[in-house]
């Protein structure tokens, strides 16, 4: 291919150095649709390697104390946030946001991740118990759990990836991690911080490729007794099966469907602009954004004439556009999966008000190859349709009407993910009901994507098994010891 050497080149990050790989796969730039990068196509001999150096760096990581290792993330931060212009332009590049989203949120985010772990890790107290009618003292120890496998996803590259590198080896573990093949290049750039940083060889180990070749070989290593990953379904009941042998510990953050719900009393003027934006940030693309909107009847028409009004605002443009609400979408293949929802959802009569194949989109000569596609909003859908059922993962969301409290809390749940869910309501009580009835892991009211780390993040059903946060994440990353002393 013509111009090929002057394609960015990135290389695995094992034992503290950077290593070429014997092949190669294209990335590329979302926005024209061209392979602007090569990202090693690892397997097993890189993961032996990354496991080798893991298991090395584990007993001297392992013997820091919590104060030593705070300061190595506190300085790690520092850099992050140093290189935060360079760090948002290439996330904003290979992933397709735009440089706006990967500015105010994906980097500054990955910053906080790191002081945020650095910070906890310094707070955690075990417990102890007297028995003084046996004479035995009993107290509990956490101690790290050894190399921690990280797979991380494409939409929120760095962000995700640092919310579980950072608290790994917070608490003394080493780590291989593997980033999404689509989007690789801030996890390389966060490895040429890793040495000035103070971390050792080895405690930070990352290994690009493809989910079924270096994942499955990360996954099914014996001497990886711990992982983590944030994907798909499909995805993680594959790392069950390949981990089951081995009796792994598992974090799986999942999918969702996530349901906003609006009664007549809700404040339309924060509700319509923040509900757009819980539809369609970061293109869709964010496990928590909203893809079933239930309004109250007697206020559907008028919700859905200014919601339609409000998408139709969003711009869609290049990533680089600092005016742009919305960049494109990951990849050819997910945005041709994201159209066949909306095509399936016209075929079964609902209406598309705005949008895919309703309104036009313009885009630069060079762009016009990128997977752009506008946002999207359905209505007329039955609940049963694989619209109202399955993750999209997309700018495409459905509105629909509802009499009840009752009704809405059942057609809420009715679906196999319980991830997130916004209600909109002035009345307190109503909205302190809803929230315990609902099978959801996350509840916002009166707002969307207000995060306090300290808190439980993570989902119920098919949206995963495990919590992540302060106190969650160190359970996670550590194994609980009970000592009895008998005196």
């Amino acid at each position: 291919m013509a111009g090929t050497k002057a394609l960015l080149t990135l290389e695995n990050f094992i034992n503290g150095k950077f290593v070429p790989c014997s092949s190669y796969i294209d990335s590329y730039d979302p926005s024209t649709g061209e392979v602007y990068c090569r990202v090693p196509d690892s397997g097993n001999e890189e993961i032996e390697a990354a496991v080798e150096a893991a298991r090395a760096a584990f007993p001297g990581w392992s013997a820091r104390s919590p104060q030593e290792r705070s300061q190595v993330l506190h300085r790690l931060a520092d850099l992050l946030e140093k290189s935060l212009e360079d760090l948002a332009q290439a996330e904003s590049r290979d992933q397709g946001k735009t440089i706006t989203l990967a500015r105010t949120m994906d980097i500054p985010r990955s910053v906080q991740n790191f002081r945020f772990f650095a910070s906890s890790i310094l707070h955690h107290t075990s417990e102890c118990t007297h028995m003084d009618h046996v004479g035995c003292l009993h107290y509990t120890l956490r101690a790290p759990v050894g190399i921690a496998g990280l797979i991380s996803p494409w939409n929120l590259p760095l962000y995700l990836l640092t919310w579980k590198v950072a608290p790994a080896i917070a608490a003394g573990n080493t780590v291989i991690a593997k980033p999404s093949e689509l989007t690789s290049v801030t996890a390389w750039m966060m490895c040429k911080l890793l040495e000035t940083a103070g971390v050792p060889p080895g405690v930070v180990n990352i290994v690009f490729g493809t989910g079924p070749k270096v994942g499955e070989a990360l996954v099914s290593h014996p001497e990886v007794p711990l992982i983590s990953f944030t994907g798909s379904q499909p995805t993680a009941e594959r790392i069950a099966q390949l981990s089951a042998p081995h009796c792994k510990k598992l974090s799986l953050e999942l999918g969702g469907k996530n349901p906003a719900i609006i009664f007549e009393d809700a404040n339309l003027e924060e509700c319509i602009p923040t509900t757009v934006r819980s539809s369609f940030a970061n293109q869709g693309e964010i496990c928590l954004c909203t893809s079933r909107i239930f309004v109250q009847k007697s206020i559907y028409s008028e919700f859905l004439k200014k919601f339609v009004a409000a998408t139709r605002m969003w711009k869609v443009g290049i990533p680089s556009d600092p005016s742009a609400s919305m960049g494109a979408l990951i990849s050819k293949a997910h945005l041709e999966k994201v159209r066949s929802y909306v095509k399936k959802a016209r075929a079964e009569g609902a209406r598309i008000l705005c949008g895919e194949g309703v309104d036009t989109l313009i885009l630069p000569p060079k762009n016009q190859a990128g997977y752009f596609m506008l946002p999207t909003v359905i209505t007329d859908i039955k609940d049963e349709s694989c619209c109202m059922k399955e993750e999209i993962f997309g700018p495409v969301t459905c509105v629909v009407p509802f009499d009840s409290e009752e009704e809405v809390i059942q057609r809420a749940n009715s679906v196999k993910y319980g991830l997130a869910a916004t209600v909109w309501s002035s009345n307190v009580g109503r909205v302190h009901r809803v929230a315990k009835k609902l099978q959801s892991g996350l509840v916002w009211t009166n707002c969307w994507l207000i995060r306090e780390l300290n808190l439980p993040f993570g989902g119920m059903k098919s949206s995963g098994i495990g919590r992540e946060g302060a106190k969650d994440s160190y359970e996670f990353f550590t194994e609980v010891k009970t000592i009895t002393i008998k005196h």
